[in-house]
């Protein structure tokens, strides 16, 4: 699948591709502010979300336990609708898949000292062919929404999990994310 590209929100509704769409919003850079940001992507999402589906956003919650992936319900009750959502200092993103599970995950490009030691432990085979910071991030974000997906924590390497990472094309400079879907054959 190509690249999905990310909107600001609020805007346009977005028009899934393949049944997949996120959006972006800004948020105070403070981490002091997280439950405002946290809020504040959670309404963005069902906003969003009914313009898609073209129903009231009254209509659309968003649930969550610790530990799990959050759920949407429609009308309070399960959906197989999918949404995943990330954080990272002055944005949130939702990732929301109409056909299912799926993660994300998004960072900005940085300089870690020790990131190629971290890459040998977390990122498993991938790590032998990342030669700058960039390409780490890009390896770690899809790496972090592959286990989102899978609703699985960060651990060090243990083997690839099925479905397929897509590349985020966002619209902040050093900004990068991908999302991941379930296997679709399974």
């Amino acid at each position: 699948m190509k690249p999905l590209a990310v909107h600001l929100w609020p805007g346009p509704t977005p028009a899934p591709q393949d049944g997949l769409f996120a959006i972006l919003i800004r948020t105070a850079p403070s981490p002091a502010l997280r439950e405002a940001a946290r809020r504040g992507i959670r309404l963005a999402a069902r906003e969003a979300l009914a313009a898609v589906l073209r129903i009231p956003v009254a209509d659309i919650a968003i649930a969550s336990t610790p530990g799990a992936p959050p759920r949407i319900l429609l009308a309070g009750a399960p959906s197989r609708i999918g949404i995943s959502i990330s954080h990272e200092t002055g944005h949130s993103l939702a990732a929301i898949n109409l056909r299912g599970p799926i993660g994300a995950d998004l960072m900005y490009v940085q300089a870690i000292p020790d990131w190629p030691a971290i890459a040998r432990d977390y990122l498993g085979p991938k790590a032998a062919g990342l030669k700058t910071p960039a390409e780490y991030t890009q390896a770690w974000t899809q790496r972090e929404a592959a286990l989102k997906c899978h609703a699985q924590q960060i651990s060090e390497w243990q083997a690839d999990l099925p479905g397929e990472a897509i590349p985020l094309v966002l619209p902040v400079a050093e900004l990068v994310g991908h999302i991941h879907i379930g296997d679709r054959s399974a």
